[in-house]
């Protein structure tokens, strides 16, 4: 066999080679404020009044327990766009990485059973159909949740080894009925350290 061969069939075989890997949460609070967020960008106490949510790091687990309402300062017919990226700790400064999604339309896909908020958040509204008509852009809304716990675990990554410190950096963005971008956008961190299982 010749070494061109033997090549590509080592670069095939990195391709098709898959991991787990779950996040160990370094921060009890589990959201932090952007490090670089966008001016005029709120937290996520910009986006939801947290009240009467408790959250509780156990270990590896978040226990999610009670409620959150809106309290964005948008309005019911803007559209809401979502996004996630994923950024390493390397050298001292945070670097992107090529995990990221985005919706444009985020308010249409929360009850995506595909999507990673469904598996990890939006399964455990129990007034579903209430948050469907309004969604994250009329305050007021009540989001129920029966009582749930997150491990943050991305499955089948298709990546060389993650290892070390890394964070998740989630935007929230309305736009008006004309799509010009609201100045108040969401913007939190959820950081960790990745973990090979």
């Amino acid at each position: 066999m010749c070494v061109g061969t033997l090549l590509l069939l080592g670069i095939a075989s990195i391709n098709v080679l898959a991991a787990d890997y779950e996040m160990i949460l370094e921060d009890p609070e589990i959201f932090n404020d952007c490090s670089d967020a966008p001016p005029g960008a709120l937290d996520v106490h910009g986006m939801f009044d947290l009240e009467h949510l408790t959250l509780t790091l156990d270990g590896d687990i978040v226990h999610v327990k009670g409620n959150v309402t809106t309290i964005w300062d948008v309005q019911p017919g803007d559209r809401v766009a979502a996004s996630a990226s994923l950024y390493h700790f390397e050298r001292g400064a945070w670097e992107p990485t090529v995990f990221s999604m985005s919706h444009q339309n985020f308010c249409s896909v929360l009850f995506d059973e595909d999507q990673y908020w469904y598996k990890f958040w939006s399964q455990y509204v129990t007034n579903r159909n209430d948050v469907e008509k309004k969604c994250l852009n009329t305050p007021g809304t009540v989001l129920a949740h029966e009582p749930f716990d997150v491990k943050l675990i991305l499955n089948n990554i298709r990546s060389t080894t993650m290892s070390g410190r890394y964070k998740m950096v989630v935007m929230f963005e309305a736009f008006d009925e004309k799509n010009l971008k609201r100045d108040n956008s969401i913007c939190f961190e959820i950081r960790g350290e990745l973990e090979k299982l």
